[in-house]
Protein backbone atom coordinates (compact mmCIF):
# COMPACT_ATOMS: atom_id res chain seq x y z
CA UNK A 1 0.00 0.00 0.00
CA UNK A 2 1.28 3.45 -0.84
CA UNK A 3 1.90 5.86 2.03
CA UNK A 4 -0.74 8.58 2.30
CA UNK A 5 0.30 11.86 0.70
CA UNK A 6 0.88 14.92 2.87
CA UNK A 7 -1.38 17.91 2.48
CA UNK A 8 0.21 21.33 2.04
CA UNK A 9 0.18 22.17 5.74
CA UNK A 10 1.71 18.83 6.70
CA UNK A 11 4.32 19.11 3.96
CA UNK A 12 5.25 22.60 5.16
CA UNK A 13 5.61 21.38 8.73
CA UNK A 14 7.70 18.40 7.62
CA UNK A 15 9.97 20.72 5.67
CA UNK A 16 10.58 22.79 8.79
CA UNK A 17 12.11 19.77 10.48
CA UNK A 18 14.69 19.11 7.76
CA UNK A 19 18.02 19.80 9.43
CA UNK A 20 19.44 21.68 6.46
CA UNK A 21 16.73 24.33 6.12
CA UNK A 22 18.33 27.50 7.37
CA UNK A 23 21.49 25.66 8.42
CA UNK A 24 24.88 27.33 8.76
CA UNK A 25 27.60 25.46 6.83
CA UNK A 26 31.31 25.92 7.48
CA UNK A 27 33.30 25.48 4.27
CA UNK A 28 36.68 23.79 4.69
CA UNK A 29 39.32 24.02 2.01
CA UNK A 30 41.40 21.12 3.36
CA UNK A 31 44.64 22.01 1.63
CA UNK A 32 44.81 25.23 3.66
CA UNK A 33 42.99 24.32 6.87
CA UNK A 34 45.57 22.52 9.03
CA UNK A 35 48.69 20.45 8.31
CA UNK A 36 49.50 17.72 10.84
CA UNK A 37 52.23 15.73 9.07
CA UNK A 38 54.63 18.55 8.28
CA UNK A 39 54.49 18.48 4.48
CA UNK A 40 53.10 22.00 4.17
CA UNK A 41 49.69 20.82 2.92
CA UNK A 42 46.55 20.69 5.04
CA UNK A 43 45.18 17.20 5.59
CA UNK A 44 42.18 15.24 6.81
CA UNK A 45 43.71 14.71 10.25
CA UNK A 46 43.96 18.49 10.47
CA UNK A 47 40.19 18.63 9.98
CA UNK A 48 39.74 16.07 12.77
CA UNK A 49 41.83 18.25 15.07
CA UNK A 50 39.92 21.38 14.04
CA UNK A 51 36.40 20.04 14.50
CA UNK A 52 36.13 21.15 18.15
CA UNK A 53 36.95 24.68 17.05
CA UNK A 54 34.41 24.56 14.22
CA UNK A 55 31.71 23.20 16.54
CA UNK A 56 32.46 26.03 18.99
CA UNK A 57 31.35 28.53 16.35
CA UNK A 58 27.79 27.25 16.49
CA UNK A 59 27.51 26.01 12.90
CA UNK A 60 25.37 23.06 11.85
CA UNK A 61 27.47 21.35 9.20
CA UNK A 62 30.77 21.32 7.34
CA UNK A 63 31.40 21.21 3.61
CA UNK A 64 34.78 19.76 2.67
CA UNK A 65 36.28 20.63 -0.72
CA UNK A 66 37.77 17.70 -2.69
CA UNK A 67 40.32 15.40 -1.10
CA UNK A 68 40.05 12.69 -3.75
CA UNK A 69 42.96 11.14 -5.64
CA UNK A 70 44.19 13.82 -8.02
CA UNK A 71 47.28 15.10 -9.84
CA UNK A 72 46.30 18.49 -8.35
CA UNK A 73 46.41 20.46 -11.58
CA UNK A 74 43.24 22.15 -10.28
CA UNK A 75 43.87 21.21 -6.65
CA UNK A 76 41.40 18.37 -6.31
CA UNK A 77 38.75 19.37 -8.80
CA UNK A 78 40.59 17.21 -11.33
CA UNK A 79 39.60 13.84 -9.89
CA UNK A 80 41.64 10.76 -10.83
CA UNK A 81 39.66 8.36 -8.60
CA UNK A 82 36.22 9.31 -7.30
CA UNK A 83 36.42 6.63 -4.61
CA UNK A 84 39.99 7.25 -3.50
CA UNK A 85 41.68 9.67 -1.11
CA UNK A 86 44.80 11.46 -2.26
CA UNK A 87 47.77 10.45 -0.10
CA UNK A 88 48.64 14.11 0.44
CA UNK A 89 45.43 14.40 2.49
CA UNK A 90 45.58 11.08 4.35
CA UNK A 91 43.58 7.88 4.14
CA UNK A 92 40.18 6.38 4.86
CA UNK A 93 40.94 5.97 8.56
CA UNK A 94 41.36 9.75 8.73
CA UNK A 95 38.13 10.29 6.80
CA UNK A 96 36.21 7.90 9.03
CA UNK A 97 37.45 9.82 12.07
CA UNK A 98 36.07 13.02 10.56
CA UNK A 99 32.66 11.44 10.14
CA UNK A 100 32.64 9.93 13.63
CA UNK A 101 33.85 13.04 15.45
CA UNK A 102 31.71 15.47 13.45
CA UNK A 103 28.59 13.46 14.16
CA UNK A 104 29.51 13.18 17.83
CA UNK A 105 29.75 16.98 17.92
CA UNK A 106 26.38 17.34 16.22
CA UNK A 107 27.85 18.42 12.88
CA UNK A 108 26.66 17.13 9.52
CA UNK A 109 29.24 16.49 6.78
CA UNK A 110 28.82 17.20 3.08
CA UNK A 111 31.49 16.68 0.43
CA UNK A 112 32.00 17.70 -3.17
CA UNK A 113 30.90 15.66 -6.15
CA UNK A 114 32.48 16.67 -9.46
CA UNK A 115 30.28 15.16 -12.16
CA UNK A 116 31.15 17.49 -15.03
CA UNK A 117 34.69 16.28 -15.66
CA UNK A 118 37.57 14.16 -14.38
CA UNK A 119 41.34 14.34 -14.50
CA UNK A 120 42.99 13.05 -17.66
CA UNK A 121 44.74 10.63 -15.28
CA UNK A 122 41.44 8.93 -14.39
CA UNK A 123 41.33 5.28 -15.47
CA UNK A 124 38.11 5.96 -17.35
CA UNK A 125 39.78 8.55 -19.56
CA UNK A 126 42.93 6.49 -20.02
CA UNK A 127 40.77 3.70 -21.42
CA UNK A 128 38.51 6.02 -23.40
CA UNK A 129 41.38 7.64 -25.29
CA UNK A 130 42.93 4.36 -26.50
CA UNK A 131 40.68 3.98 -29.54
CA UNK A 132 37.12 4.54 -30.75
CA UNK A 133 35.82 1.05 -29.98
CA UNK A 134 36.80 0.31 -26.36
CA UNK A 135 34.08 -0.11 -23.68
CA UNK A 136 34.55 3.46 -22.45
CA UNK A 137 35.03 5.04 -25.88
CA UNK A 138 31.87 7.12 -25.44
CA UNK A 139 32.37 8.02 -21.75
CA UNK A 140 33.87 11.39 -22.65
CA UNK A 141 32.95 14.04 -25.23
CA UNK A 142 34.90 13.21 -28.38
CA UNK A 143 34.44 14.77 -31.81
CA UNK A 144 36.17 14.79 -35.17
CA UNK A 145 38.07 17.81 -36.38
CA UNK A 146 36.55 20.00 -39.06
CA UNK A 147 37.85 19.42 -42.58
CA UNK A 148 40.56 22.03 -42.05
CA UNK A 149 41.71 20.47 -38.78
CA UNK A 150 40.16 23.10 -36.55
CA UNK A 151 38.10 22.23 -33.44
CA UNK A 152 34.51 20.95 -33.77
CA UNK A 153 33.01 24.19 -32.40
CA UNK A 154 33.99 27.63 -31.18
CA UNK A 155 33.47 26.81 -27.49
CA UNK A 156 35.92 28.45 -25.11
CA UNK A 157 37.39 27.11 -21.88
CA UNK A 158 36.80 28.83 -18.54
CA UNK A 159 40.57 28.92 -18.04
CA UNK A 160 41.34 30.39 -21.46
CA UNK A 161 41.61 29.18 -25.03
CA UNK A 162 39.61 26.62 -26.94
CA UNK A 163 37.52 24.12 -24.97
CA UNK A 164 38.74 21.42 -27.37
CA UNK A 165 42.05 19.55 -27.18
CA UNK A 166 43.44 17.32 -29.93
CA UNK A 167 44.30 13.78 -28.79
CA UNK A 168 46.74 11.74 -30.86
CA UNK A 169 45.67 8.18 -29.99
CA UNK A 170 42.03 8.87 -30.92
CA UNK A 171 42.78 11.35 -33.71
CA UNK A 172 39.88 13.36 -32.32
CA UNK A 173 39.28 16.34 -30.12
CA UNK A 174 37.98 15.98 -26.58
CA UNK A 175 35.97 18.63 -24.73
CA UNK A 176 37.36 20.33 -21.62
CA UNK A 177 35.37 23.22 -20.21
CA UNK A 178 38.16 23.88 -17.73
CA UNK A 179 41.84 22.83 -17.96
CA UNK A 180 43.03 20.66 -20.83
CA UNK A 181 43.78 18.07 -18.13
CA UNK A 182 40.08 18.04 -17.13
CA UNK A 183 38.22 16.20 -19.93
CA UNK A 184 34.45 16.46 -19.81
CA UNK A 185 32.43 13.35 -19.07
CA UNK A 186 29.63 12.46 -21.49
CA UNK A 187 26.61 12.37 -19.21
CA UNK A 188 24.37 11.76 -22.20
CA UNK A 189 25.71 8.18 -21.89
CA UNK A 190 23.65 6.20 -19.39
CA UNK A 191 26.66 4.12 -18.36
CA UNK A 192 28.39 7.29 -17.19
CA UNK A 193 25.33 8.38 -15.23
CA UNK A 194 25.11 4.95 -13.64
CA UNK A 195 28.77 5.09 -12.64
CA UNK A 196 28.36 8.50 -11.03
CA UNK A 197 25.36 7.32 -9.05
CA UNK A 198 27.51 4.47 -7.73
CA UNK A 199 30.11 7.04 -6.67
CA UNK A 200 27.43 8.90 -4.71
CA UNK A 201 26.34 5.69 -3.00
CA UNK A 202 29.95 4.90 -2.08
CA UNK A 203 30.29 8.10 -0.07
CA UNK A 204 26.79 7.92 1.38
CA UNK A 205 27.57 4.42 2.61
CA UNK A 206 30.72 5.92 4.14
CA UNK A 207 28.53 8.19 6.28
CA UNK A 208 28.40 11.57 4.56
CA UNK A 209 25.23 13.59 4.98
CA UNK A 210 25.09 15.07 1.51
CA UNK A 211 26.84 16.64 -1.43
CA UNK A 212 27.72 19.93 -3.02
CA UNK A 213 27.57 19.39 -6.80
CA UNK A 214 30.38 21.28 -8.46
CA UNK A 215 29.80 23.11 -11.77
CA UNK A 216 26.72 20.98 -12.38
CA UNK A 217 25.43 23.16 -15.23
CA UNK A 218 28.52 22.12 -17.22
CA UNK A 219 27.53 18.45 -16.92
CA UNK A 220 25.92 18.12 -20.35
CA UNK A 221 26.61 19.66 -23.75
CA UNK A 222 24.74 20.16 -27.01
CA UNK A 223 25.25 16.90 -28.97
CA UNK A 224 25.05 18.86 -32.23
CA UNK A 225 28.10 20.90 -31.15
CA UNK A 226 26.61 24.15 -32.39
CA UNK A 227 28.69 27.31 -32.06
CA UNK A 228 28.00 29.70 -29.19
CA UNK A 229 26.91 33.21 -30.19
CA UNK A 230 29.02 36.23 -29.16
CA UNK A 231 28.18 37.82 -25.82
CA UNK A 232 28.75 41.37 -26.97
CA UNK A 233 30.65 42.14 -23.75
CA UNK A 234 32.74 45.32 -24.13
CA UNK A 235 36.39 44.42 -24.51
CA UNK A 236 37.38 46.46 -21.46
CA UNK A 237 35.32 44.04 -19.34
CA UNK A 238 36.82 40.91 -20.91
CA UNK A 239 39.46 38.99 -18.96
CA UNK A 240 39.44 35.81 -21.10
CA UNK A 241 37.92 34.58 -24.38
CA UNK A 242 35.30 32.66 -22.38
CA UNK A 243 33.70 35.99 -21.50
CA UNK A 244 33.11 36.79 -25.17
CA UNK A 245 30.49 34.08 -25.74
CA UNK A 246 26.98 33.37 -24.51
CA UNK A 247 27.32 29.80 -23.28
CA UNK A 248 24.19 28.55 -25.03
CA UNK A 249 25.48 25.17 -26.17
CA UNK A 250 28.40 24.01 -24.03
CA UNK A 251 26.50 24.19 -20.73
CA UNK A 252 22.99 24.30 -19.24
CA UNK A 253 21.57 21.45 -21.32
CA UNK A 254 17.92 20.73 -20.37
CA UNK A 255 18.62 17.03 -19.78
CA UNK A 256 20.68 17.87 -16.69
CA UNK A 257 17.44 18.16 -14.73
CA UNK A 258 16.50 14.55 -15.52
CA UNK A 259 19.87 13.35 -14.25
CA UNK A 260 19.32 15.30 -11.04
CA UNK A 261 16.06 13.43 -10.55
CA UNK A 262 18.12 10.25 -10.49
CA UNK A 263 20.42 11.85 -7.95
CA UNK A 264 17.38 12.75 -5.85
CA UNK A 265 16.05 9.20 -6.05
CA UNK A 266 19.39 7.97 -4.75
CA UNK A 267 19.48 10.53 -1.93
CA UNK A 268 15.99 9.49 -0.87
CA UNK A 269 17.40 6.03 -0.16
CA UNK A 270 19.48 7.72 2.54
CA UNK A 271 17.03 9.70 4.69
CA UNK A 272 18.22 12.99 6.11
CA UNK A 273 20.72 13.77 3.37
CA UNK A 274 21.14 17.07 1.53
CA UNK A 275 22.22 18.32 -1.89
CA UNK A 276 23.24 21.77 -3.03
CA UNK A 277 24.27 22.81 -6.54
CA UNK A 278 26.83 25.36 -7.60
CA UNK A 279 25.34 27.18 -10.60
CA UNK A 280 27.47 29.74 -12.38
CA UNK A 281 26.81 31.68 -15.55
CA UNK A 282 25.31 34.91 -16.78
CA UNK A 283 21.68 34.00 -16.00
CA UNK A 284 21.79 31.26 -13.36
CA UNK A 285 18.40 31.78 -11.76
CA UNK A 286 16.38 29.69 -14.22
CA UNK A 287 18.68 26.72 -13.76
CA UNK A 288 18.72 27.11 -10.00
CA UNK A 289 14.93 27.04 -9.96
CA UNK A 290 14.82 24.06 -12.34
CA UNK A 291 17.42 22.11 -10.37
CA UNK A 292 15.50 22.54 -7.10
CA UNK A 293 11.85 22.61 -8.19
CA UNK A 294 9.01 20.63 -6.60
CA UNK A 295 11.24 18.54 -4.34
CA UNK A 296 12.08 16.26 -7.28
CA UNK A 297 15.72 17.14 -7.79
CA UNK A 298 18.17 18.90 -5.50
CA UNK A 299 17.40 20.55 -2.18
CA UNK A 300 19.20 23.83 -2.74
CA UNK A 301 21.44 25.87 -5.03
CA UNK A 302 23.64 28.94 -4.94
CA UNK A 303 25.20 31.17 -7.57
CA UNK A 304 27.89 33.85 -7.78
CA UNK A 305 25.71 36.94 -7.29
CA UNK A 306 27.58 37.82 -4.10
CA UNK A 307 30.77 35.85 -4.69
CA UNK A 308 31.79 38.03 -7.64
CA UNK A 309 30.11 41.28 -6.57
CA UNK A 310 32.60 44.15 -6.39
CA UNK A 311 30.33 46.00 -3.98
CA UNK A 312 27.65 45.01 -1.49
CA UNK A 313 24.60 47.13 -2.20
CA UNK A 314 20.98 47.19 -1.11
CA UNK A 315 19.69 46.78 -4.69
CA UNK A 316 21.82 43.64 -5.12
CA UNK A 317 20.48 42.10 -1.91
CA UNK A 318 16.91 43.12 -2.72
CA UNK A 319 17.11 41.62 -6.21
CA UNK A 320 18.53 38.35 -4.88
CA UNK A 321 15.86 38.00 -2.20
CA UNK A 322 13.02 38.77 -4.60
CA UNK A 323 14.13 35.84 -6.74
CA UNK A 324 13.37 33.42 -3.87
CA UNK A 325 10.05 34.45 -2.39
CA UNK A 326 8.79 31.03 -1.31
CA UNK A 327 6.39 30.48 -4.20
CA UNK A 328 4.75 27.08 -4.51
CA UNK A 329 7.14 24.42 -5.80
CA UNK A 330 10.17 26.64 -5.30
CA UNK A 331 13.37 25.15 -3.93
CA UNK A 332 15.40 26.47 -1.02
CA UNK A 333 18.23 28.94 -1.68
CA UNK A 334 21.75 28.93 -0.31
CA UNK A 335 24.03 31.93 0.01
CA UNK A 336 27.79 32.42 0.11
CA UNK A 337 29.73 35.67 0.20
CA UNK A 338 33.19 34.03 0.05
CA UNK A 339 34.62 30.68 -0.93
CA UNK A 340 37.66 29.02 -2.48
CA UNK A 341 36.69 30.23 -5.97
CA UNK A 342 36.32 33.94 -5.29
CA UNK A 343 38.29 36.76 -3.68
CA UNK A 344 37.32 37.25 -0.05
CA UNK A 345 34.23 39.40 0.32
CA UNK A 346 35.51 41.88 2.89
CA UNK A 347 38.38 42.86 0.61
CA UNK A 348 35.94 43.44 -2.25
CA UNK A 349 33.44 45.32 -0.09
CA UNK A 350 35.43 47.29 2.49
CA UNK A 351 36.99 49.99 0.32
CA UNK A 352 36.74 53.22 2.28
CA UNK A 353 35.35 51.41 5.33
CA UNK A 354 36.73 49.68 8.39
CA UNK A 355 37.39 46.08 7.39
CA UNK A 356 36.30 44.67 10.75
CA UNK A 357 33.00 46.54 10.61
CA UNK A 358 32.46 45.29 7.05
CA UNK A 359 33.13 41.70 8.16
CA UNK A 360 30.62 41.89 11.01
CA UNK A 361 27.99 43.57 8.83
CA UNK A 362 28.42 40.93 6.13
CA UNK A 363 27.95 38.09 8.62
CA UNK A 364 24.92 39.82 10.15
CA UNK A 365 23.36 40.02 6.68
CA UNK A 366 24.39 36.55 5.49
CA UNK A 367 22.85 34.81 8.51
CA UNK A 368 19.60 36.80 8.21
CA UNK A 369 18.81 35.85 4.60
CA UNK A 370 16.11 33.29 3.94
CA UNK A 371 18.08 30.17 3.05
CA UNK A 372 21.25 28.37 4.06
CA UNK A 373 24.41 30.33 4.86
CA UNK A 374 27.88 29.09 3.87
CA UNK A 375 30.73 30.57 5.91
CA UNK A 376 34.15 30.07 4.33
CA UNK A 377 37.07 29.26 6.60
CA UNK A 378 38.55 32.50 7.88
CA UNK A 379 35.41 34.61 7.49
CA UNK A 380 34.85 34.16 11.23
CA UNK A 381 38.29 35.77 11.73
CA UNK A 382 37.70 38.66 9.27
CA UNK A 383 40.58 37.45 7.11
CA UNK A 384 41.08 39.75 4.12
CA UNK A 385 42.23 38.49 0.74
CA UNK A 386 45.76 37.16 1.19
CA UNK A 387 48.59 38.86 -0.63
CA UNK A 388 50.27 36.37 -2.98
CA UNK A 389 53.22 37.38 -5.15
CA UNK A 390 53.16 36.31 -8.79
CA UNK A 391 56.08 33.92 -8.27
CA UNK A 392 54.13 32.19 -5.48
CA UNK A 393 50.87 31.72 -7.40
CA UNK A 394 49.57 28.17 -7.71
CA UNK A 395 46.11 28.71 -9.23
CA UNK A 396 46.20 28.14 -13.02
CA UNK A 397 43.41 30.66 -13.56
CA UNK A 398 45.26 33.36 -11.59
CA UNK A 399 48.48 32.71 -13.49
CA UNK A 400 46.71 32.84 -16.86
CA UNK A 401 44.84 36.06 -16.09
CA UNK A 402 47.47 37.93 -14.08
CA UNK A 403 47.13 40.77 -13.15
CA UNK A 404 43.56 41.36 -14.31
CA UNK A 405 41.86 39.41 -11.53
CA UNK A 406 42.47 39.01 -7.80
CA UNK A 407 42.55 35.27 -8.42
CA UNK A 408 41.70 32.41 -6.11
CA UNK A 409 45.02 31.87 -4.32
CA UNK A 410 44.48 34.87 -2.06
CA UNK A 411 41.35 33.18 -0.69
CA UNK A 412 43.21 29.90 -0.21
CA UNK A 413 46.16 30.96 1.91
CA UNK A 414 46.78 28.93 5.11
CA UNK A 415 44.48 29.28 8.11
CA UNK A 416 46.15 31.11 11.03
CA UNK A 417 45.90 29.19 14.31
CA UNK A 418 48.65 30.53 16.59
CA UNK A 419 49.87 34.07 16.01
CA UNK A 420 53.51 33.61 17.08
CA UNK A 421 54.11 30.10 15.68
CA UNK A 422 55.79 29.44 12.32
CA UNK A 423 53.22 29.77 9.54
CA UNK A 424 50.82 30.93 12.29
CA UNK A 425 50.45 27.34 13.49
CA UNK A 426 49.12 26.00 10.20
CA UNK A 427 52.17 23.77 9.65
CA UNK A 428 55.67 23.10 11.01
CA UNK A 429 57.04 22.55 7.50
CA UNK A 430 59.85 24.72 6.19
CA UNK A 431 57.58 25.90 3.40
CA UNK A 432 53.84 25.64 2.91
CA UNK A 433 52.09 25.05 -0.41
CA UNK A 434 50.95 28.68 -0.38
CA UNK A 435 52.69 31.24 1.78
CA UNK A 436 50.77 32.60 4.74
CA UNK A 437 50.04 36.30 4.45
CA UNK A 438 51.93 37.77 7.45
CA UNK A 439 49.01 40.12 8.10
CA UNK A 440 46.83 37.09 8.83
CA UNK A 441 48.97 36.04 11.80
CA UNK A 442 47.65 39.01 13.76
CA UNK A 443 44.14 37.62 13.23
CA UNK A 444 44.99 34.10 14.41
CA UNK A 445 42.47 32.02 16.33
CA UNK A 446 44.45 32.02 19.59
CA UNK A 447 44.72 35.81 19.59
CA UNK A 448 41.02 36.33 18.85
CA UNK A 449 39.83 33.66 21.29
CA UNK A 450 40.80 35.82 24.25
CA UNK A 451 39.58 39.12 22.82
CA UNK A 452 35.99 40.07 23.73
CA UNK A 453 35.93 42.55 20.84
CA UNK A 454 37.16 40.12 18.18
CA UNK A 455 35.40 38.95 15.04
CA UNK A 456 35.62 35.39 16.36
CA UNK A 457 33.74 36.32 19.53
CA UNK A 458 31.19 38.24 17.44
CA UNK A 459 30.66 35.19 15.20
CA UNK A 460 30.06 32.85 18.12
CA UNK A 461 27.69 35.27 19.83
CA UNK A 462 25.78 36.05 16.63
CA UNK A 463 25.21 32.40 15.72
CA UNK A 464 24.13 31.67 19.30
CA UNK A 465 21.65 34.56 19.14
CA UNK A 466 20.33 33.34 15.80
CA UNK A 467 19.48 29.97 17.32
CA UNK A 468 17.12 31.72 19.76
CA UNK A 469 15.24 33.31 16.85
CA UNK A 470 13.65 30.46 14.84
CA UNK A 471 12.24 32.88 12.27
CA UNK A 472 15.80 33.57 11.10
CA UNK A 473 16.39 29.86 10.56
CA UNK A 474 13.46 28.80 8.41
CA UNK A 475 10.90 31.58 8.59
CA UNK A 476 9.24 33.30 5.66
CA UNK A 477 10.46 36.65 4.35
CA UNK A 478 8.71 39.89 3.50
CA UNK A 479 10.59 42.83 2.03
CA UNK A 480 9.74 46.31 3.32
CA UNK A 481 9.57 49.61 1.46
CA UNK A 482 12.80 51.48 2.06
CA UNK A 483 15.03 54.15 0.54
CA UNK A 484 17.29 52.74 -2.16
CA UNK A 485 20.31 52.65 0.15
CA UNK A 486 18.57 50.38 2.66
CA UNK A 487 17.33 46.83 2.39
CA UNK A 488 14.96 45.69 5.13
CA UNK A 489 12.83 42.62 5.58
CA UNK A 490 10.82 40.73 8.15
CA UNK A 491 11.50 37.06 8.86
CA UNK A 492 8.43 35.40 10.36
CA UNK A 493 7.54 31.95 11.63
CA UNK A 494 5.62 30.20 14.39
CA UNK A 495 7.52 32.23 16.99
CA UNK A 496 7.97 35.99 16.92
CA UNK A 497 9.11 37.86 13.87
CA UNK A 498 12.51 39.47 13.36
CA UNK A 499 13.07 42.78 11.60
CA UNK A 500 16.35 42.93 9.70
CA UNK A 501 17.56 46.24 8.28
CA UNK A 502 20.82 47.20 6.55
CA UNK A 503 22.17 50.50 5.27
CA UNK A 504 24.75 49.44 2.70
CA UNK A 505 25.58 52.93 1.49
CA UNK A 506 28.27 55.49 2.37
CA UNK A 507 25.90 57.98 4.03
CA UNK A 508 23.45 58.31 6.89
CA UNK A 509 19.90 57.46 5.87
CA UNK A 510 16.76 58.19 7.84
CA UNK A 511 14.23 55.34 7.94
CA UNK A 512 11.81 53.63 10.30
CA UNK A 513 9.78 50.46 9.68
CA UNK A 514 6.39 51.83 10.68
CA UNK A 515 3.98 51.01 13.52
CA UNK A 516 4.33 47.22 13.21
CA UNK A 517 7.69 47.46 14.93
CA UNK A 518 7.04 50.59 16.94
CA UNK A 519 8.14 48.98 20.21
CA UNK A 520 10.84 46.73 18.77
CA UNK A 521 14.29 46.60 20.28
CA UNK A 522 17.60 45.83 18.63
CA UNK A 523 19.12 42.49 19.64
CA UNK A 524 22.13 42.49 17.27
CA UNK A 525 23.93 45.00 15.09
CA UNK A 526 27.21 45.27 13.22
CA UNK A 527 29.09 45.98 16.47
CA UNK A 528 27.65 43.82 19.22
CA UNK A 529 25.10 41.21 20.24
CA UNK A 530 22.57 41.83 23.01
CA UNK A 531 19.49 43.90 23.78
CA UNK A 532 20.41 47.48 22.88
CA UNK A 533 17.25 49.56 23.06
CA UNK A 534 14.89 51.06 20.51
CA UNK A 535 15.31 51.20 16.76
CA UNK A 536 17.49 53.99 15.41
CA UNK A 537 15.74 56.72 13.42
CA UNK A 538 18.84 57.17 11.29
CA UNK A 539 21.02 54.36 10.03
CA UNK A 540 24.74 55.03 9.86
CA UNK A 541 26.75 54.07 6.76
CA UNK A 542 27.45 50.35 6.47
CA UNK A 543 25.30 49.42 9.43
CA UNK A 544 22.57 46.93 10.17
CA UNK A 545 20.53 45.35 12.91
CA UNK A 546 18.15 42.58 13.94
CA UNK A 547 15.20 43.65 16.05
CA UNK A 548 12.31 41.86 17.76
CA UNK A 549 9.01 43.19 19.01
CA UNK A 550 9.49 42.30 22.66
CA UNK A 551 13.27 42.15 23.11
CA UNK A 552 15.06 40.02 25.64
CA UNK A 553 15.56 36.28 25.45
CA UNK A 554 13.08 33.75 24.05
Amino acid sequence: MNAPSLDKAQASEAARHQWWRGAIFYHIYPRSFRDTNGDGIGDLNGIVEGLDYIASLGVDAIWISPFYTSPMEDFGYDVADYCGIDPSFGDFDDFDRIIAKAHALGLKVIVDQVYSHTSDQHAWFQESRQDRTNPKADWYVWADAKADGSPPSNWQSVFGGSAWQWDGPRKQYYLHNFLTSQPDLNLHNREVRDALIEVAKFWLDRGVDGFRLDAINFAMHDPQLRDNPPSGLPIELVTRPFDMQDKVYNQSHPDIAAFLERVRHTMDEYPGTFTVAEVGGKEPLGEMKAFTADGKRLDSAYNFDFLYAERLTAPLVRKSLLQWDGSAGEGWPSWAFSNHDAPRAITRWSEGHDIGRTARLALLLLTALRGNAFIYQGEELALPQGEVAFEDLQDPEAIANWPHTLGRDGARTPMPWIATAPHAGFSDANRTWLRLDPAHAELAIDRQSGDPGSMLKYTRDLLARRRTLPALVDGEIRLLDTPEEIVAFVRSGPARSVLCAFNLSDRNVGWSPGPEFGKAVVVANESEIGTMGELPENMAPMSGYWAVANGGQD
